[in-house]
C-alpha cells in the first residue's frame, strides 16, 4: 500500500533573513505555525554547525511550540547529538556539512563513515528519535543505512532538480526508492525541490515525505507563507491523489 505523502517545511532560510540583521524578525517559530495552519505535515530546521540561520534557541523553542511533527537535520556531531537527546524531537535527519558550501550538495558517504553514523543511529534509538539519512540514491549507500539500522533515507533530490529533463535522474529517485522500500527503510525525498519540479517526485510510489525550504520561503516573498505551502501541497496532491 502506498503510504501518504507528507509535507515537511524546512524553515532555515526564515532564520536567514532574521540573521541578516541579528534582530527577531521574522520568527521561525511564527513561520512553522502559519506552515502547520496552511496544511504542512511536519516542520524541518538544519541546526549548522556554523549557526548561519537556525539557532539552538530556535530548535528549543520549536521542540515545544511545533504541533505536527519536529525533523532536526544535523551533522552527527557529539554537540548534535546531544541536542537531539535533550528534546527528543520525532526524527533526526543526519545530513553531511562542510563549513564553505553555500547549501548542502550531496549525501553522506554512509559506506565510508560507516562506523561513526552507526554509532549515530545508535544513540538516536536509545534516545527513542527516528533516524534517516541524506544520502545519494546509490544502491551501496541505501544498503549501508539499512545496515547500520537506520529507521528512514531521504534520497538527495539536487541532482534532479538541477537536470529535471533528464529521465535518468528520476528514475534514479524511482528506483532507489524500491530498493530502500525493499529493505525496510522509510524513504524520504528532499533537495532543491519547487512547485514546479515536485509533482514528479511527489508521483514516485513509496516516497513518504518531501522535505522543501528554500522554495517555499523564497515563493512566500510573493504570495505569502501560507499560499506558498498551498501551492506545493497542491502539486503534491495532484501528483498522488
Amino acid at each position: 500500500m502506498t503510504p501518504r505523502l507528507r509535507l515537511f517545511v524546512n524553515i532555515d532560510h526564515v532564520a536567514t533573513l532574521r540573521q541578516a540583521r541579528r534582530g527577531h524578525e521574522p520568527d521561525p517559530i511564527e513561520a512553522a505555525r502559519l506552515c502547520e495552519h496552511a496544511g504542512a505535515d511536519g516542520i524541518t530546521a538544519h541546526l549548522r554547525e556554523d549557526r548561519r540561520h537556525i539557532q539552538d534557541a530556535d530548535i528549543l523553542r520549536l521542540s515545544s511550540a511545533v504541533t505536527t511533527a519536529l525533523n532536526l537535520e544535523c551533522a552527527a556531531l557529539d554537540e548534535m547529538l546531544a541536542l537531539a537527546e535533550q528534546i527528543r524531537p520525532q526524527e533526526v535527519t543526519l545530513v553531511p556539512e562542510r563549513r564553505m558550501e553555500v547549501t548542502t550538495e550531496g549525501g553522506l558517504d554512509v559506506v565510508r563513515n560507516v562506523t561513526e553514523l552507526a554509532d549515530a543511529v545508535t544513540r538516536m534509538k536509545r534516545a527513542g528519535v527516528r533516524s534517516s539519512l541524506f544520502i545519494d540514491p546509490d544502491p551501496a549507500q541505501i544498503q549501508a543505512a539499512r545496515d547500520i539500522g537506520a529507521d528512514a533515507i531521504e534520497l538527495h533530490t539536487g541532482t534532479y532538480a538541477h537536470h529535471p529533463d533528464d529521465p535518468a535522474t528520476l528514475a534514479a529517485l524511482a528506483d532507489g526508492t524500491q530498493l530502500g522500500r525493499s529493505l525496510g527503510l522509510a524513504v524520504h525525498a528532499g533537495h532543491g525541490l519547487t512547485v514546479y519540479n515536485v509533482g514528479p517526485v511527489a508521483a514516485i510510489d513509496g516516497i513518504e515525505e518531501l522535505n522543501i525550504g528554500h522554495s517555499i520561503v523564497s515563493r512566500a516573498v510573493f504570495v505569502g507563507l501560507a499560499e506558498a505551502v498551498r501551492e506545493v501541497r497542491h502539486v503534491m496532491s495532484l501528483a498522488r491523489p
